[in-house]
């Protein structure tokens, strides 16, 4: 049995993690503030502190080690130092979750292998996760640390819906509102379900093979931008939804915040290459296509009315860019 400390261990891509741990039988903990987004399995321990308060994780511990430490919730190299403090010699596998959105933007070749370039100049969430893996790599350079360095892509489960507008695009397309989408729809995009994502992840877990190395975990599922709109709208019940693409450039420009996320990710086709990773789990593999995922999605939120918030910024902003597009053209 493999003793497992999930930080974080209740979001879109940790739970799924945390569940099959549990499924394979393994000795799972969890830390976080508490305030499960998603529950827990009964057999995990809950071990109640705020990660960023070292103190109160140091007390939480006392002097516990685990055969593996997974951190879901570090996003900057000052993140990094902390657990390096932490758990440095208490933990036989320190397992990082970085981004494939770190790949180099715009990618040159497709598919992307754990050989391509870092580096994406666009968003500072990414250049953030690539400082994150030079410290890792120092250290087990330098000292031995015993790091394994994940790269997930677009990965979600029911409650994650992967449009710009999130439910407030399934509210308008259910009115016949215009609906945006970036570009013209055809790039393609690798879209992998938390449970699937998990199989590879956990396969991973303990596994001396997997130590100083990196491995991109995302599914062989990449269908076009058009494609996964229109299977959203068929899940919603709606035959015919009003599509406005737009230029990536063009939503940026209406609205700033939407920038990075398109023009450092969304707005490239992305297809990985997930041998590596497919060499020490083969039983890892896409099972869960988009068409499927869809309709779980809307399965969730049609049975869960509270998550139906409509985001009222980003409503109004649709409206605009939708106007603006259709007076231009």
């Amino acid at each position: 049995m493999t003793s497992i400390l999930y930080i974080g261990g209740t979001g879109t891509i940790s739970a799924a993690c945390v569940r099959r741990s549990v499924t394979l039988g393994h000795d799972v903990a969890v830390l976080n503030r508490g305030g499960a987004r998603r529950p827990l399995p009964p057999e995990v321990e809950l071990i109640g502190a705020d990660i960023r308060d070292a103190a109160a994780v140091r007390a939480a511990i006392g002097d516990r080690r685990f055969d593996v430490v997974a951190e879901f919730l570090a996003f900057s190299p000052e993140h990094i130092a902390t657990d390096l403090d932490l758990f440095e010699g208490r933990t036989g596998q320190y397992v990082f979750i970085s981004s494939a959105s770190a790949y180099e933007k715009p990618p040159r070749r497709l598919p992307v292998t754990e050989s391509t370039p870092l580096r994406n100049p666009y968003w500072q969430y990414s250049r953030d996760k690539i400082a994150c893996e030079d410290v890792l790599v120092a250290a087990h350079r330098e000292r031995g640390l015993p790091v394994t360095i994940i790269r997930p892509s677009h990965t979600y489960d029911e409650r994650l819906l992967p449009t710009l507008g999130h439910w407030t695009d399934i509210a308008r397309m259910r009115e016949g509102r215009p609906v945006i989408v970036h570009g013209d729809g055809t790039s393609l995009w690798t879209i992998t379900h938390s449970d699937d994502f998990a199989v590879a992840f956990t396969g991973l877990l303990g596994n001396p093979a997997a130590i100083g190395e990196a491995f991109t975990i995302t599914g062989t599922h990449a269908p076009s931008w058009n494609q996964i709109y229109g299977w959203l709208a068929d899940a919603a019940g709606v035959a015919s939804p009003d599509l406005v693409h737009v230029a990536s450039d063009t939503i940026a420009a209406f609205e700033p915040e939407l920038g990075p996320t398109l023009i450092g990710d969304k707005a490239h086709s992305m297809v990985f290459d997930v041998s590596k990773v497919q060499q020490l789990v083969p039983e890892f593999r896409t099972t869960i296509t988009f068409d499927e995922g869809a309709r779980r999605i809307l399965a969730y939120y049609d049975a869960t009315p509270d998550a139906q918030q409509i985001d009222e910024g980003r409503d109004a902003l649709f409206d605009r860019i939708a106007a603006f597009v259709r007076s231009a053209g």
